[in-house]
């Protein structure tokens, strides 16, 4: 196995990756690493339900798992955070894998999910943020008050789909890339620290990518407490903990914090996007990724047939 290496550095003008040189890793860190709106609130949870065995944690999630990378958030804070957690931390990051430092004692979980699923999320993502969080972005990329997005999301997806937030990113404009962040996981799916899941397979058989992930961490199942685990997990019982759970809930990111736990609209574009963009996404996406990782990005392990490092 060639390890990943470190080759990239991701800044906008609310991310920075090079965040990361100022952490300090210890054995058995756990990073879930996603593309935005790809599982990764679900994910952190699910970590933290095995690593604290209980479904009461230390902090609210939005807390203990912080995204390092986000400049809202100081970064001296939120060090002193990690620092201060005695137990096994969960660390939330969106930055590519070249982009991370790579530690062969830390753990990796990523999390992906279908991208037209992805771009129907981020439209209610950024429906729900509120004026404080929007206030703030403009304030920071430096953009007039009279700018705006397509609100038709057929206009909104073609920019979506062929324009990256970063140099060298071919997707995701202006809410994150899924495609070409992915790329760079899948390269190295063969890492025995590296852990894939996916949205369409946690929500088929979630007691099952439960007790997947279980293994790759390392953590015994126990078979008393699990019914709980698993109901704590569900999307209502998470849409019921919205004010802990939801990220940015502690600085007041969303109109709603219990709106951020809607449906996935799984399947949605299907019905939303015009036959024009359906067709541009299959040539855009059988291109930059591949029959392998297209189909598994689109629908996990049951739609490859295998495991990703199988692959």
């Amino acid at each position: 196995m060639t390890p990943p290496a470190r080759t990239r550095a991701y800044q906008t003008y609310f991310f920075d990756s090079t965040r990361w040189d100022a952490f300090r890793p210890r054995a058995g860190d756990i990073l879930v690493c996603t593309p935005v709106k790809s599982g990764t609130t679900w994910t952190q949870m699910l970590c933290a339900l095995l690593v604290h065995q209980s479904t009461v944690f230390p902090q609210p999630l939005a807390r203990l798992s912080r995204w390092l990378e986000r400049l809202r958030d100081p970064l001296d804070e939120v060090l002193a955070a990690y620092e201060a957690q005695p137990y096994r931390r969960i660390v939330k990051s969106h930055t590519p894998l070249d982009g991370l430092p790579y530690w062969p004692e830390v753990s990796y979980v990523f999390c992906g999910r279908d991208p037209r699923d992805v771009f129907f999320s981020g439209l209610d993502h950024m429906a729900n943020a509120s004026e404080e969080t929007i206030e703030d972005m403009k304030r920071r990329a430096g953009m007039t008050e009279d700018f705006v997005l397509p609100s038709d999301p057929n206009e909104f997806f073609p920019l979506w789909l062929t324009t990256g937030p970063f140099e060298g990113m071919d997707d995701g404009f202006p809410m994150g890339s899924v495609m070409s962040l992915t790329k760079t996981y899948w390269a190295h799916r063969d890492a025995p620290n590296l852990h894939f899941l996916h949205y369409a397979d946690l929500s088929a058989d979630l007691d099952g990518e439960l007790r997947r992930l279980a293994r790759f961490l390392g953590i015994p199942v126990d078979e008393r407490r699990w019914p709980e685990f698993l109901a704590a997990a569900s999307f209502e019982s998470m849409r019921e903990r919205a004010d802990e759970l939801a990220p940015g809930a502690h600085f007041g990111e969303w109109r709603s914090n219990t709106d951020f736990f809607r449906s996935g609209r799984r399947g949605a574009w299907r019905d939303l996007l015009s036959a024009e963009n359906q067709a541009l996404y299959e040539q855009v996406a059988s291109e930059r990724l591949g029959p392998r990782l297209k189909a598994w990005l689109e629908g996990g392990r049951r739609a490859l047939g295998g495991e990703p490092r199988e692959a």
